[in-house]
Order: C-alpha cells, then structure tokens, then sequence
C-alpha cells in the first residue's frame, strides 16, 4: 500500500518527482535543468523517476489535496486500472437530437474551467490565468474547488492579484486533480442551446470522472455522455465540422473499430474525425493530441516542429499532419517543440478566449523558442492579445495550461433565453391525441424560470396560447385540439428571471381534425364571409366569440392574419 502518496520507479531518462524534475526523490526543485543521463563506462545508467500518488485504501484511490499528480497515469492508477479496467460503470445516454453542432475554441467564450488542484507549483498559474481570463480575455472563470474553505481561498487569491471577481465563481465540488480538459465538460449547441457531452474519464480518478455530470447542474444545461474511455485533450475540432485525435483513442478503446470510434463522435458531436499517428510515450507519455497542434480557425492550425529532432518519429507526425492540413487548403503554421529527459516542451497547448492568448514559455529551455513561438502565434492571430505564462512546473508532469482548463462557449441568444423544442419533429395527430412536448432551454445567466407553449395553425403566422408560466422542467403533455391543418407548429418561449423571452419552434405536424382553421361561419370553407364576420365582430370579446381565432380574447388583425392563411376565394 501507497501511504506516502509518491512512489518511485526507475526509468532509463530524466528524473522526475511529482511530474516535477528534481535532485532526489524527497526534494524537489522545480527550476533545475537537470541532464537525465549518467553515462559511466559506456553505459547509460538507469536513474529515478518519482510521481505524486493516488493512496488507495480499502480498495478504492484516494487524492490527498496539495499533490502535483500528473496528466499521465501514475504507476499507482495503472496497478489499480489492471485489476479494475476502465468504462463500464456508466450507460451512455442517447445521442441528441436536435441539429448539433460542436463548439471551437476560437469562437466566443462566455467562460474557462479551471480546478484548483495540485498545491502551489500548479495554481499559481491558475491564479495568473484566472486574472488573464477575467479581465483581457473578457470572460468568466468558473473553479472548481474541493470545499467553501479552499473557494474562499480562491476568491481572496484572485481578488488580491486583481481579477475581475465578479467574473469569477467558484463552483464547491470534489475534484482529484487539475488536469479538467481531459475530464471536463465538452460543449455543443444543439439548436441554439448549449449542451454537455461527457465521456468516461481515461483515468480511475472518480471524483475528476464525475465533475461534468455535477457541472450540468450548476449551468442547467442538458447532458450526455457516451461511452468512449477517452481524455478531452486528446480532441481538437474547428466549428465546421471538422476534427483531429490521435490513435490512442482505439488503444483505449480496443472492443471498437476506428469507424465505431468515429460514429460515436458523429453521433454526439456531429463532426468527422481524422486519426492521426500518436507520438512515442517516451515523447509524450499522455499521447494527447492537443500537446502537438490547436485549430485556431475553421481552416487554420498551429503544428509543433522540431529543430532539434528533425527526422524524429513525432517530428514526421507533425509533418505529415501539416502537409495533410495544408492539402485541405488550411493556413498551417508551425511552432518549436523541445524534448529534455521526460518533459515535452510545446506551444501549441496555448488557451484561446476571446481576443486573449495565454501562450506557454519556459525558464529550462533557450529563450529562443519562446521568442519565435510569440512570433509565430502574433502572426497568426493579430487581432488577439498574446500573454506568456512560465508553464515549466506543468510541462514536467505532462501538460501544458490546454490541459488544465476547458471552455464554455457564449450563449447564442444574448441576453435572451434560447429553447430546442425536441418533440414534436413532425408527425400526424388526431384531435384529443396526448402529445409529449419535449425541450431543453438555455440563457446567458443560466436562469430560465418557467416557459410559455404556443401553438399555430398556419405555420406560425399567428400563434394561440397552450400554456403560460409552466415550469421549465423539458415536458408538457398537450391534448390536440380539433382543428385540421398540415402546417400545425409549436412554440416553446424561455423567460429568465430578468422577464427576457427567447425560444425555438417545433417541427412541422399535420392535424386530422374535423375544423378548418379561419372557417369562422363553420361552414367547411374559408371566404369572404368569414372575413365579414371578423371585421363585424372587431374589439374585445364579449361571451362566446367565433370570430377570435387566436383566443386572446379580442379580435383583431391577428384574427384577420389567419383567415387570410387560410383562404379559398
């Protein structure tokens, strides 16, 4: 048993404690550049690599607070993952429904996810990011934080160091480690509202596997979850469809062809994905995609090179990857990457939000690639702020500050609410028929309190009230009225608790009624009379009043509307 939470294992490169380079196993010393090979008489002699660690007891993997657990996977986890293999614990949901489509990272953020995990080495740059994010990058960060102690430690923290803090929100629930790209919510709209897709975590870190499902609730957005064991950093994607991962999604998937793999992500994200050749471990231990390239627009994308490993196995990856970009008409730039020992130096694990661009730098390599990474990226993105953040700490235990956010993309509605009505799409109902309206909603403040279901005859011309003010719980059982019409639609209209109303519409539906909408005189046909009996009856309502179509108690000129929907001459 693990109770000191760091074991040491002997490795033949580097020496590494906590994912952080060291001078033995119980000190660290994050800033030493330290050779990771002893060659004595012609041989290389094996030295130590040192990992915080997971504690298990009674069977299960415990994260005491405060240690730098890595990106990868510690030889703890991996004894734990051999006995007890990964995926399995949950079902997937159903893919969605409505029309997805997956958000970029380039596109605008309402907010960044960040943890505060992993002692001081990691969160001082969370702390400088949160700053960066609130105030250049005009967004919101949303930390998670383990209990109210540690957020009011984050609030004093950020405050102190001059975050917008009403930008900042911190969000109390247990998480194991910082690394929240790979286990964090992934965002798509579905309609014009945000929603979750969730996987099973690559790790058998549980609190960390749970976080999206706890997210939801805090933002009230839909959510789903499909069943790849995968890690989120091992994903980029542009806004139009297009997306990359490595070949460790079918090691880690092995009861899955390659297609298997790709439907699921089109299923739940609607995009096609492009597989690409997974770096050596002894390169980039986690495999993960986003430590070599980013998309920075539907047709552009940042790919690491290597000067000083030309020829390299990840040097031809990432070549090959910039010809087949470039074959597809992108602009593709290029950005240094630098290997010492076991940590893998890389640019293009940056965090795009807004007009910011946190871009990583480093005390242990030449200053002369953080110089052409700056250059290179300012190039590329002009019209966006560059700030460099020193990430050496984070790069020794496998990741960059990529890994250790993840975004939220900005509502589309603005300030006003946004639903996907997911039922009905279409169909043919007989009056008195029970039919299961079906939606989910979304708003900028999260805040959609109760919404209004209208219905139309006429394909939306005029509208007549189903129901006002009734919870926004995504079900209302509606009894079809007896009217007769193929162009039948429903509406759903979100109110948040400022009194904004936005909403979407159903699909279209046939009624097999008995009575013809604007068929005022009840005769079976829609004519000049009916017309007369609109106009003759103008004004409030007064009892029983045939001629308010829209029943909302007067006639008016949206009376006169659907009459004229309907008309036979």
């Amino acid at each position: 048993m693990n109770t000191r939470g760091r074991s040491c294992i002997q490795r033949p490169f580097g020496v590494v404690c906590g994912g952080v380079r060291m001078g033995g196993c119980g000190e660290r010393s994050p800033g030493m550049f330290r050779q990771g090979l002893a060659v004595v008489a012609g041989a290389v002699v094996a030295s130590v690599v040192c990992a915080d660690e997971p504690v298990l007891r009674g069977g299960v993997l415990h994260y005491p607070e405060g240690l730098a657990i890595p990106r990868s996977m510690t030889p703890t986890e991996a004894s734990f993952v051999a006995k007890h293999p990964l995926g399995g614990t949950r079902a997937a949901t159903t893919p969605p429904i409505g029309e997805i489509r997956c958000a970029s990272e380039y596109e605008p953020m309402a907010g960044i996810l960040l943890a505060w995990e992993g002692g001081g080495s990691f969160t001082n740059i969370v702390r400088q990011m949160a700053v960066y994010i609130t105030t250049i990058g005009d967004a919101d960060v949303f930390v998670a934080c383990d209990s109210n102690s540690e957020a009011n430690t984050v609030n004093s923290t950020l405050d102190s160091y001059g975050a917008d803090m009403s930008r900042v929100h911190t969000v109390v629930q247990n998480t194991d480690t910082i690394w929240i790209r790979d286990y964090g919510p992934r965002y798509i709209f579905e309609g014009e509202c945000r929603a979750i897709v969730d996987h099973v975590y690559n790790r058998p870190r549980p609190n960390d596997d749970d976080y999206s499902s706890y997210f939801k609730n805090t933002v009230n957005h839909a959510y789903y979850e499909h069943d790849l064991v995968h890690g989120g950093g091992n994903y980029h994607l542009n806004s139009i469809g297009r997306a990359a991962a490595s070949e460790l999604i079918i090691n880690e998937n092995s009861g899955m062809s390659e297609p298997e793999i790709v439907d699921v992500w089109r299923d739940y994200l609607n995009v096609e994905t492009y597989i690409h050749d997974a770096f050596p471990t002894s390169v980039d231990s986690t495999q993960h995609i986003d430590m070599w390239m980013q998309i920075i627009d539907d047709e552009a994308i940042v790919i690491s090179n290597w000067p000083q490993a030309s020829g390299s196995t990840q040097d031809q990856i990432c070549d090959g990857a910039a010809a087949y970009y470039a074959s597809l008409g992108w602009t593709v730039y290029r950005t240094p990457a630098f290997t010492s020992g076991w940590t893998h130096f890389t640019y293009t694990n940056m965090v795009l939000c807004n007009g910011l661009v946190l871009l990583p730098k480093y005390n242990d390599i030449s200053d002369t690639y953080d110089n052409q990474a700056f250059a290179t990226i300012a190039a590329a993105m002009p019209d966006r702020q560059i700030v460099q953040i020193v990430c050496d700490n984070l790069a020794y235990s496998a990741g960059v500050m990529h890994c250790i956010c993840m975004h939220l993309p900005a509502h589309a509605g603005g300030v006003n609410p946004t639903t996907c009505v997911r039922s009905p799409l279409g169909g043919t109902f007989e009056p008195g028929d029970t039919v299961s309206v079906q939606w989910i909603s979304d708003d900028d403040e999260f805040d959609v309190v109760n919404v209004d279901i209208e219905f139309s005859s006429n394909g939306g011309q005029s509208w007549t009230s189903v129901v006002s003010a009734t919870a926004d719980d995504g079900l209302f059982n509606w009894a079809v009225p007896d009217i007769s019409t193929s162009d039948a639609v429903l509406r759903v209209l979100g109110r948040d608790s400022d009194g904004n109303i936005g909403g979407g519409l159903s699909g279209t539906f046939e009624v097999v009624g008995t009575t013809v909408p604007g068929d005022v005189d009840g005769d079976g046909h829609v004519d000049v009379n009916d017309v007369l009996l609109v106009v003759s009856n103008w004004g409030p309502c007064d009892g029983p009043c045939p001629a308010d179509l829209d029943g909302d108690g007067d006639v008016g000129v949206n009376d006169v509307l659907l009459v004229l929907g309907y008309y036979e001459g």
